[in-house]
């Protein structure tokens, strides 16, 4: 499959009239400009591909994960797949019913009631009323909402209407399930049930198509992944190899340009220009010994002023999950008004992460934290070195945990143990 989209254009979705309208005037359609070969009008407005001949199959009961950067046609996949937009070329081979999560929320209406909003929600996306009111309970249980299920939903949360967004959209019964990133939606909590429902929609034997940012997700949710890049399927194999291809393009030379760096979530309002990575001498590097001093530089633009915004940087392992996260609020430092374009830096005494490959995302966000202004994800790689003498065969094993804290030993002698006890006893009787 290819989509073509036209940049600035919007995208035409057909209804009866519009079809209707095209019987009748199909034969005016001999005057206007005949199509060029790629399927599309000739016209001089700019055009591009988000994706370009595009070609898989999914087998029955298969988990299959969708990765890449933004911008890599992994919606526009999932939108085509959903028969929510159409290809330029080729076609969609879909057997069985189809569930899709790809904008939780949509059809809910503010003045409705919760209760009213998921009869409205199911219906919307093609859940029958008797099925609707068998799977009720277990809906309002998964949001956990019991006590606000009879308030209009304008008066909820943000976090209260996601819950029960994707609690509707996630019990349905489909045959195929295509997942478009909604394991971010919610807390820590709610992000936990909803990783527990897919992992338990995986082992009924339904087909899913998962996209997600999240590697160690993606790893151990899914039997098969997919690495798009530029609308092309880049790799297709094994979730860790294809995992390890989208990793590759982070940079390890210990100082990487942002400007043009497309995997990043921006408010418009600064972006990220440059990360260096400086050892304890101040040298740029990739490579640090364990429990050495480290550096990270962060080279701003502000092209909207603010005050006291908040710096951080995300340390991640290797299959993407979060391990550190440095941010300037933790401790208590503070720029007041910022405008044009600045660098900050923050040093690390000791890093005692274990040995290996780590992945780095440095971020900002306003002075509460409350919605990142940009962040750039997986940019740069830090590799930890073994450290010489009695820590020197430290290695790095996920099965045992990723950080080394200091600690120590000793031999309590027993009889002492006893007579301090008996001491304690005989105190407490007086």
């Amino acid at each position: 499959m290819s989509k073509q989209y036209r940049i600035g254009a919007h995208e035409n979705y057909r209804t009866l009239r519009d079809t209707l309208t095209d019987s009748i005037t199909a034969p005016l359609r001999w005057f206007q400009p005949k199509k060029s070969s790629d399927g599309t009008r000739g016209t001089d407005a700019e055009t591009f591909w988000a994706l370009r001949d595009v070609s898989f199959d999914v087998r029955h009961g298969e988990v299959l994960g969708i990765i890449g950067r933004n911008g890599a046609g992994k919606s526009t996949l999932l939108k085509i797949l959903s028969r929510i937009t159409h290809p330029t070329r080729g076609h969609a081979e879909i057997h069985g019913r189809v569930g899709s999560l790809l904008e939780v929320g949509t059809g809910f209406h503010p003045e409705l009631s919760g209760r009213e909003n998921i009869f409205l929600n199911g219906a919307i996306l093609g859940m029958k009323k008797a099925e609707i009111v068998r799977r009720f309970d277990e809906i309002v249980d998964f949001a956990d909402l019991e006590k606000f299920v009879d308030t209009p939903v304008k008066h909820y949360s943000s976090g209260m209407y996601v819950r029960l967004a994707f609690a509707v959209a996630a019990h349905l019964e489909p045959e195929i399930l295509i997942i478009d990133e909604v394991l971010a939606v919610g807390d820590a909590r709610f992000q936990e049930k909803c990783m527990g429902l897919m992992q338990q929609t995986a082992t009924h034997g339904r087909t899913v198509l998962f996209v997600s940012h999240n590697m160690a997700a993606i790893q151990s949710l899914c039997s098969r992944a997919i690495l798009l890049a530029d609308g092309c399927v880049q790799s297709d194999g094994p979730p860790p190899e294809v995992t390890g291809h989208y990793f590759s393009d982070a940079e390890s030379s210990g100082e990487v340009y942002l400007d043009k760096w497309s995997d990043r979530k921006t408010s418009g309002e600064a972006t990220i220009t440059k990360l260096a990575i400086r050892d304890s001498l101040g040298v740029k590097t990739a490579s640090v010994a364990f429990r050495s001093d480290l550096q990270f530089e962060i080279e701003t633009r502000f092209d909207t002023p603010m005050i006291d915004p908040s710096f951080g940087v995300l340390i991640h392992g290797s299959a993407g999950d979060a391990l550190l996260d440095i941010r300037s609020t933790h401790s208590n430092w503070r720029l007041g008004r910022v405008s044009g374009t600045i660098t900050v830096s923050v040093m690390l005494r000791e890093i005692c992460l274990y040995p290996g490959t780590y992945l780095i995302s440095p971020w900002i966000s306003d002075s509460a934290c409350r919605y990142d202004v940009d962040y750039v994800r997986f940019c740069a790689t830090l590799t930890v070195e073994p450290a010489a003498g009695p820590l020197g065969d430290l290695r790095l094993d996920p099965n045992y945990g990723k950080v080394w804290i200091p600690s120590a030993w000793r031999q309590k002698d027993t009889a002492s143990y006893l007579d301090e006890n008996a001491a304690d006893l005989c105190s407490g009787a007086r």
